[in-house]
Formats: C-alpha cells, structure tokens, sequence
C-alpha cells in the first residue's frame, strides 16, 4: 500500500514506512495510514508516500480479528524518511531481530523514527532511546522504566518530540502525534485541514496529562466549550485570566481546576498556544510584519512573539515564514534537525 505523488515535476515527497509485527494495533495502523496513506487532493501539494511493510509475507493482527498480507517486506524501511514501528502487545516479548536491525539502520542514516503506545518499548529494544526523552501508555510505565532505565521516560504526556525520535502514549495520543508531525512538515493550517476533515480536535499539545479521571458530565453545557470559543474571537485584544473567570462566571481558581480537569492544562497555557497557533496562521498566509502579527495574534510585540514562537515550534517567526510561508518552495524530505 503505496500513495505518492503523480507529479514529477515537483519535490519530491516524504516517505514514510509503517512497520506492522504480529500483533500490531489496527487502529494504530488505521491511524497511520489515515493521516499519511491518504491521498489529499484538497491541499494541492505534494503528500506522504506511504508504505506498510512487514517481517513476514502474512501478520496476525491484534486480537486475531483478521490477517494482513500483500505488505512490502523491510527492504521498504531502508528508503524512508520517517519509520513508524510497531507497538507491542505484549512488551515483554521482544521484537524480531530483523525489524530491530531495520529501525537501527535507519536510525544511524537519520531517518525520523515514530512510535505509538507500547511501540515505545520497540524503540528502546532497538536502542535508539539511549539518553533520550520519550514517552508509552501509562499502563506500561513502571514497566517500561524498569527495563529501560537509560531513557528519559516522561510517562504522564500525550507525546515527546525529542527531534528525530518522536513517541506518543495511548493509541488516542497517536493522532495527536500524528497531526503535530503533519503541523512540523506542512504548517498549521494544513494540519488544522487534515484535523478537520477527521472530525477531529485541531491541537492538543504534547505536554497535556494522558489520563485524567473524571467523571462523565452530565450536562455538556456546562464544559468549557463555550468559553473557549469566546476567547478564540478576541486573541487580538488583551485577555487577563480573570476575564476568563468573570465571562465563565466562576473565580480564577475555579476555571483554573476545570481547565486542569477538562483540557489538562492551565488556562494561560491554552491561551498562549491559541496566540501562536493564530500567528502562525497569519504567517503560513504570507504576513511577513511581526508586529502586526504580534499585535493580532494578541502576542503583544515581536519580541514576545519571537520567544513564544521558537519555544512552541523551534523555529523563529523568520524562519517559520520561509518554510511555511505561501512563496516556500514545494515541501520534500523535512530535516527534523532544522526544527530548532
């Protein structure tokens, strides 16, 4: 299963191989090739090349549902610019030693590697995680922390992006990774259109809690959509969080717990990512005046929109703009490095 672009005459596109293993999640899979199998015609761009491959001719899916064939073998890996690993239904049992040699070959050539739940625990077998930042399930934690103490488990994060290496925690959180990668290669107005067409929240950043418990509420009117929408209308004007606790009629400690319950994050760190995510629209369309994009993004000057800017993408307002602004050239291979 291959979809690239039928044009020759532009760049030409990223290549992704999604490695299935006896066992691998379907929706994992589902995940995958949904956000970069796809073709998607409405962007008018270049898209992924995606490839599943396989160890064997046949693998068994989780749960025994049904059987995969008709798969790439692991040379396919060898020609990728990002490699999705299996997870591990079972992460005591360890990966077949071809699939690890595949991901550390193309871990050492600088491939972009990208795990989903326990495929965190292939990674770490494969010994690419040595020294780095990285994240699974929650179930898995404790486990994973006992076997791999050299990695920098952050356990209680939807996903890291540690550059190059990328891991996200429950199979939820992979399209939460999934988007954040399509928003590094493309922008965030393409990842904000590929969301919407999955029906799908937009954004929720790396750093919110994988697992919340609360109960179900029983009135939906009482959530935070609507506030929320409120702010979103005004980004350009200054909006303090007790403008946020007098609209949602509640005092700030009170928005502040139900933010934490609801979004897992602080009211001023959901208002500062809609700041950016507002300019960074305005620069993908081609404003190239700072201030003025400072100003309507409600992130004051160019300076606060500098530091603001490289601390949520890595990159400074200049260069977002030249790589995501409307006169880029046609997006290839992005370099993970030059993220930052």
């Amino acid at each position: 299963m291959s979809h690239g672009s039928s044009q020759p005459d532009r760049a030409p596109t990223h290549r992704i191989a999604v490695i299935v293993d006896d066992g691998s999640n379907p929706f994992e899979l589902g995940v995958a090739t949904e956000l970069f199998g796809l073709r998607r015609p409405e962007l008018d761009r270049p898209w992924y090349d995606c490839t599943l491959c396989a160890p064997t001719p046949q693998i068994r899916m989780h749960g025994g549902l049904f059987t995969l064939s008709g798969v790439a073998g692991l040379d396919a890996v060898s020609a990728a610019d990002t490699v999705i690993v299996p997870n591990r239904p079972d992460p005591l049992v360890a990966p077949p030693p071809s699939v690890l040699a595949a991901i550390r070959a193309a871990g050492d050539r600088g491939a972009r590697l990208v795990s989903f739940c326990t495929g965190t625990f292939t990674l770490a077998a494969a010994g690419v995680l040595d020294d780095r930042r990285a994240t699974t399930h929650w179930r898995w934690a404790d486990l994973f922390t006992r076997r791999y103490p050299e990695v920098r488990l952050e356990p209680d994060v939807l996903f890291v992006d540690d550059g190059d290496v990328c891991t996200a925690a429950g199979s939820a959180a992979a399209l939460d990774l999934g988007l954040h990668l399509i928003r590094r290669d493309h922008g965030a107005e393409v990842a904000n259109m590929v969301s919407r067409r999955l029906v799908y929240a937009a954004h929720r950043d790396g750093g919110q809690r994988q697992f919340i418990e609360r109960p179900v509420p029983i009135v939906p009117d009482t959530s935070l959509a609507p506030l929320l929408d409120w702010a979103r209308q005004r980004l350009d004007r200054p909006v303090a969080i007790a403008d946020l606790a007098s609209q949602a009629a509640v005092s700030p400690a009170t928005l502040h717990r139900r933010f934490r319950a609801e979004l897992g994050v602080t009211p001023l760190a959901w208002l500062t990512a809609e700041r950016v995510a507002l300019a960074c629209r305005l620069l993908e369309r081609g404003e190239h005046r700072l201030d003025l994009v400072a100003r309507a993004s409600g992130l004051g000057t160019a300076t606060s929109l500098r530091v603001a800017l490289r601390r949520r993408t890595g990159l400074t307002p200049t260069a977002y703009l030249r790589r995501f602004g409307p006169a880029r050239p046609a997006p290839g291979l992005a370099n993970p490095a030059n993220s930052g």
